[in-house]
């Protein structure tokens, strides 16, 4: 059945906090001896196998930005705050935090909290983790990747033995919404053994501890009992990589794992007929679009770039191939995003519009292109060029491997291209800026407007909420217009489990949290 989640994002500083503490919470769900509304009994010594749609690339949290990655890596090392499922942050190894003036922010972490080698968790640690990001060349004389998700952050020291200080180049809004990217690892540890050592014996302070892992197969994780969040009733917890949509499905049919991510929407009905299974979804935070080269013929013609917005009913993409489990986006951002601009309405469905348009950008007898895309891309894509076909434009499509395609696109190599990116914080920020600033790193249409230029980086900055937001009604408005897309959707996340896994949800980030998460 489906069910869009809705939530609100909430700038750092108007977060909610719980009254409870992470802690607090876990302890309460383990004193009633593993039962749901006191009437299911847990299995406290269960293994249970989640199946996950690729390999994850290292066991070192600071060392990639791949979401399956940090999804699995999330259960072994905790950050200062984290993400809930709807989206919103919630403290974790950080109690609480303060911000004293525009550029600086102190964070109080709670004490009695270990690492899986039952060393305590201290200020030090928190303190090398975020140098270990910021400062080049400090993970094995190569620069973290995680560096640009903390912004303009500068300086990271100990104020006393429960509380630190982060200093800021300048003021960075939602800095507490970027912060679950980033999770504390053990200073000591990390000198004694090193960087190499670190990432193929990691230890965290996270509910479950690494007992052997191959990266492209099988991760498997044992429960660290002396965890400060309480004692998880999943004894051994398993990741197994899984690529193939049709084999994922097989194996959680089967009964050879207990959750999938990554459920294609074509096979949601399937999967709802099983009685012990269910399917469960939440609004997802990555943006589909079809980029267009804006440095390069015809579509350096914004009103070429119009009439491609036209001549693709992305409605009908939405409703069919997606089998509705997506949202049209009017422009640039996510329908939940801070700072939408509602004034926006999709680009209407307008074959007729877009000849117009051609002709009148010297285009009537259309042109020839290539639409480059992954393959997991290749049906939408497909669909993409069958409509353009009908306004005139030979479109064909190929399909690559991103490790082939990426670079090509980085390089202005391509003219047309489906690509992705992740909003996880619902903030335009860590969105609009990578991939719609001039030469910026997720620039891929080569797009470039001074005023936009402008516009993104003040509302950087900007902690009056009113005027940030206009900024980004403005930006939206030249994007829109200027249309260096075709703009496209966000997809569900659509999970499946057996229904005797317990208290597990799909997050919005599409992370695989499974504190917890219990088998009855």
């Amino acid at each position: 059945m489906k069910k869009k989640f809705h939530f609100l994002l909430i700038l750092a500083s108007a977060f909610f906090i719980a009254a409870c503490s992470p802690g607090q919470q876990s302890n309460e769900s383990s004193s009633e001896s593993g039962k749901e509304d006191g009437k299911k009994v847990v299995n406290e010594d269960s293994t249970v196998i989640v199946g996950i749609a690729s390999p994850i690339l290292t066991l070192d949290p600071a060392n990639s930005r791949d979401r399956v990655t940090e999804s699995v890596l999330r259960n072994v090392f905790d950050g200062l705050v984290t993400r809930a499922p709807d989206g919103t942050v919630e403290p974790q190894i950080a109690e609480s935090w303060d911000n004293p003036t525009p550029t600086e922010w102190t964070f109080t972490i709670r004490e009695g909290i270990k690492f899986h080698d039952g060393t305590p968790l201290t200020i030090e640690d928190v303190v090398f983790t975020f140098e270990r990001i910021i400062n080049e060349g400090s993970i094995n004389g190569e620069t973290s990747p995680r560096k640009g998700l903390l912004g303009p952050l500068t300086k990271v020291e100990k104020v006393d033995e429960v509380t630190v200080k982060f200093t800021l180049e300048e003021p960075w809004p939602i800095i507490i919404q970027m912060l679950p990217h980033q999770q504390i690892v053990p200073k000591a540890y990390i000198e004694e053994v090193g960087d190499e050592d670190f990432a193929k014996n990691p230890i965290g302070a996270g509910p479950f501890m690494v007992k052997s892992a191959s990266l492209d197969e099988r991760i498997e994780l044992e429960r660290f009992d002396d965890y400060y969040g309480g004692k998880q009733a999943i004894k051994t917890l398993v990741f197994d990589v899984i690529p193939e949509n049709s084999s994922r499905i097989a194996a959680l049919q089967s009964g050879a794992v207990q959750r999938i991510q990554g459920v294609p929407p074509v096979l949601v009905s399937q999967l709802e007929q099983q009685d012990d299974l269910e399917v469960k979804t939440a609004n997802g935070t990555r943006v589909y679009m079809i980029e267009m080269n804006t440095n390069k013929p015809p579509f350096d013609n914004e009103k070429v770039r119009q009439a491609m917005n036209y001549a693709v009913n992305m409605d009908e993409i939405v409703e069919t191939m997606l089998e509705g489990y997506g949202s049209r986006l009017a422009g640039p951002l996510l329908q939940e995003a801070f700072g939408l601009n509602e004034d926006l309405k999709p680009y209407e469905y307008n074959p007729e519009k877009a000849k117009q348009l051609l002709t009148e950008a010297g285009y009537a007898d259309g042109f020839s292109v290539v639409i480059d895309a992954k393959d997991t891309q290749s049906e939408v894509v497909q669909a993409v060029a069958a409509q353009l076909r009908e306004v005139g434009v030979d479109a064909q499509i190929r399909v690559w491997d991103w490790g082939v395609l990426g670079p090509l696109i980085e390089n202005g190599e391509r003219l047309m291209y489906m690509t992705d990116w992740g909003n996880s914080t619902q903030d335009p920020y860590d969105f609009l800026n990578p991939k719609l600033i001039t030469e910026d790193r997720g620039n891929f249409s080569f797009y470039s407007n001074k005023r936009v230029d402008e516009l993104l980086n003040d509302a950087s900055i900007e902690l009056d909420v009113d005027k940030r937001k206009d900024m980004y009604y403005e930006a939206q408005e030249i994007i829109y217009d200027e249309a260096p897309w075709i703009f496209g959707y966000s997809m569900f996340e659509i999970e499946a489990g057996v229904k005797n896994l317990k208290n597990w949800e799909p997050a919005t980030d599409s992370m695989l949290k499974m504190h917890d998460v219990y088998l009855e």
